[in-house]
């Protein structure tokens, strides 16, 4: 079933990314807040609702044992909400989730974890592929700033950091998880954690945004944000399972979700795609076929 949950994740998480790059604006500094906002609170009425429905004995302490999961993931998450004011989705995509590489390497060299010669090749192309996209799209770009204030496909220093910093956290983060649900707790246990932990987080980004910063926040201007946080929570709760039953796997497949973002980008931010990218996706995707069939 691994198989399956990754992919429903892919798809979830690919419509995720849509919005949040339509729900950042590049002019309020302060959108990534939001985002988290957003997202902290519906993780949080979701795990809620599963434990009062469940009948899960949830254990409020693997919030703390859980930590080093939830706190480079989220850390990850926030740069990448970041990343995306000032980078075009189809590119700042594909360079965040360039993670599941570094995790997939993580679990090969210090957990042990099998995987044969044809999965690591199918994994070499998912990686090279999601690199090569990141390049082509750089290169195609050609738009200029019109003034100070267009920042929203500024493609500088500043630009590329935040998704690989992302890459770079994520990766680690993913490799922690992988020894966390092998061997402290369950699935549940570990999504219940990572979302409340996610909600405690909206709570300080909250007292930000209105005490600290005296920022509003309307309820018409986050339908994209809020849509987008839906997506991420429905993709949460199939990705801790698909992490559950084969996290060697399941990281590098999950990074293709990227690939949903730059299809969807294409069809409704009319970011343009060269006909060497639509190639490359095409190898990813077989890719990931190899992966599910072995």
């Amino acid at each position: 079933m691994w198989f399956i949950f990754t992919l429903i994740t892919l798809f979830f998480w690919g419509g995720a990314d849509l919005f949040y790059k339509i729900g950042s604006d590049p002019k309020d500094k302060y959108s990534h807040l939001k985002i988290v906002t957003l997202v902290g609170i519906v993780m949080g009425i979701h795990a809620f609702i599963f434990i009062l429905t469940s009948g899960i004995n949830y254990k409020y302490i693997n919030l703390i044992f859980y930590l080093p999961v939830s706190v480079p993931y989220i850390s990850s998450m926030i740069l990448g909400y970041v990343g995306l004011r000032y980078i075009e989705l189809s590119l700042c995509s594909p360079i965040c989730n360039s993670s599941g590489a570094v995790a997939f390497l993580l679990c090969f060299i210090f957990l042990g974890e099998k995987v044969s010669s044809l999965q690591f090749l199918a994994v070499a192309v998912i990686t090279s592929g999601l690199i090569l996209l990141s390049i082509f799209e750089k290169r195609k770009s050609g738009r200029k700033i019109i003034n100070k204030e267009d920042r929203k496909y500024q493609k500088g220093f500043a630009a590329i950091m935040f998704p690989l910093m992302y890459c770079i956290i994520d990766g680690f983060g993913t490799f922690a998880d992988a020894i966390i649900l092998e061997r402290v707790m369950d699935e549940d246990q570990a999504l219940i954690s990572y979302e409340l932990t996610f909600l405690i987080v909206a709570v300080i980004a909250v007292f930000l945004l209105r005490v600290v910063f005296k920022q509003k926040i309307t309820i018409p201007e986050q339908k994209e944000r809020a849509a987008a946080a839906i997506l991420e929570t429905a993709g949460q709760i199939f990705y801790i399972r698909a992490m559950a039953e084969s996290a060697i796997l399941t990281a590098p497949i999950v990074a293709c979700y990227s690939v949903v973002s730059i299809l969807l980008s294409r069809l409704f931010l009319n970011e343009k795609l060269m006909k060497a990218q639509y190639l490359i996706i095409i190898f990813i995707i077989i890719a990931m076929g190899i992966l599910g069939m072995e």
